[in-house]
């Protein structure tokens, strides 16, 4: 993979970056996407599951999905593209990784300065005390299951039809004003709100690449557009910045 000169040169003249990955990116380490075909589930669409109305009437089924989810995801690994995010996040004195998925495994790959805006599948929430915690049991022991206190718990991530945290939205759209470089990795860019954070990147004066395996409503304003798998472009990315 050869990067343009000014690319190179932007990347390695700087001291803030973001990053924003989405389903793409886990893809290349087997994740299903669980949108479309890939989510069909008994007949269920991850629509008509990942929803608090549906926890609401029949926690038991939705909580069979997600047990079904964790099984998949368990045996999965890290890529060479998580392992290259990770790394990125010592060169630079400001970094901030937005990551879109819930699989935990940028994480497993060795990330610490990251929002995870749609939350993470191994962790649970009482629905009583509203305490947070992880939970890795695989397959889980109860379903659904229950915190101390009696009470349900509830997956750990943004449903359809709830607001994401605002904490996680001040800190991400506070970044992406700061950041000179901002890296969009295996994301189709039309989820909001994450769609609209290379806006607002773009008006800070930020220099934005973008990479996916097809081109998405972005590839046509970014600075660079790069299509390929990011498990090979990261790595070599990462050696052109050091």
């Amino acid at each position: 993979m050869v990067f343009s000169q000014k690319m190179i040169e932007r990347f390695r003249g700087v001291s803030r970056l973001v990053v924003i990955t989405g389903a793409g990116i886990s893809a290349e380490s087997g994740v299903p996407t669980f949108r479309g075909s890939d989510g069909l589930w008994r007949r269920y669409r991850a629509e008509d599951l990942a929803t608090p109305q549906a926890f609401q009437g029949n926690p038991r089924l939705v909580w069979e999905w997600y047990d079904w989810r964790r099984r998949l995801i368990s045996g999965k690994k890290p890529n060479a593209g998580h392992m290259a995010i990770a790394a990125m996040e010592h060169l630079f004195e400001e970094f901030l990784l937005i990551t879109q998925n819930v699989d935990g495994l940028h994480r497993r790959a060795g990330s610490t300065k990251l929002v995870e805006i749609h939350g993470n599948l191994w962790r649970v929430r009482c629905m009583g005390e509203g305490k947070v915690f992880p939970n890795n049991e695989v397959p889980l022991k109860e379903i659904p299951p229950r915190c101390e206190c009696e009470a349900l718990l509830r997956p750990d991530v943004v449903w359809f039809g709830e607001s994401l945290s605002e904490k996680d939205l001040a800190d991400s759209h506070m970044a992406l004003r700061e950041c000179e470089c901002l890296m969009v990795v295996g994301t189709s860019a039309v989820v909001q709100p994450v769609a609209s954070f290379p806006t607002i990147a773009r008006n800070g004066g930020a220099f934005i690449v973008e990479i996916n395996v097809e081109p998405t409503p972005i590839s046509g304003w970014v600075d660079q557009s790069i299509l390929g798998k990011s498990g090979e472009i990261l790595p070599q990315l990462l050696e052109s910045m050091k």
